[in-house]
């Protein structure tokens, strides 16, 4: 095959490859050289096509987005809000232990650990959490207005709850921990929405 130029192998397929590797190992973690062989490309081709590791990231945290947009539109779909919510923590306990996929979520998983020249990368995974925050706020609000929710439910709160709660499924799955045990924490968080959802103040 004739010297590798940005567009001459399969993008999407080589993005799903790096993306995995992203996930498994974090940025940090992953090198140049476990990053061009499972995209079949060499080091020139990925600069060419991507301008750096991070440009590489970015590139695949899009690809990434793109499936999990996919996700939250069927979570989002839900008929209440507390389906919303159970869909989504379920759902989170069942896709951070598939063993198709790396354990745990890359926008948790991708930034752990990043020292110095990549520390912008948290921020932009932390942006990529926040446009899920964003989109169960909106889908609560529209609760809300649909008498879905309590007069005194917050669905700002409501929303950084489920975020937190998913992103520490993410640590715990990438720690080792099983189905069942997200699954426990997904029905104990469940039952704490449905409190909160009702407007009621924590103890």
């Amino acid at each position: 095959m004739a010297m590798g130029r940005p567009r001459a192998f399969d993008a999407d397929a080589a993005l799903d490859r790096a993306m995995e590797v992203f996930w498994r190992h974090g940025y940090e973690g992953a090198t140049i050289a476990q990053l061009t062989e499972v995209m079949c490309i060499n080091p020139p081709s990925l600069y060419a096509a991507f301008g750096s590791k991070e440009g590489l990231l970015k590139a695949a945290l899009d690809r990434y987005t793109e499936k999990r947009n996919a996700w939250m539109e069927k979570v989002l779909s839900a008929p209440t809000a507390r389906d919303v919510a159970e869909r989504m923590l379920m759902e989170t306990a069942d896709t951070q232990t598939d063993p198709a996929n790396p354990p745990g979520c890359l926008l948790v998983q991708g930034g752990l650990a990043c020292g110095t020249g990549s520390a912008n990368v948290p921020f932009e995974l932390a942006a990529r959490r926040a446009q899920t925050e964003e989109q169960l706020r909106e889908r609560f609000v529209r609760a809300k207005a649909e008498h879905d929710l309590g007069e005194a439910a917050d669905p700002a709160a409501l929303a950084r709850y489920l975020s937190a709660i998913t992103a520490g499924m993410g640590v715990m799955a990438s720690s080792g921990a099983d189905r069942e045990a997200l699954r426990q924490v997904a029905a104990v968080s469940l039952k704490a929405f449905e409190e909160q959802s009702k407007g009621k103040q924590a103890a």
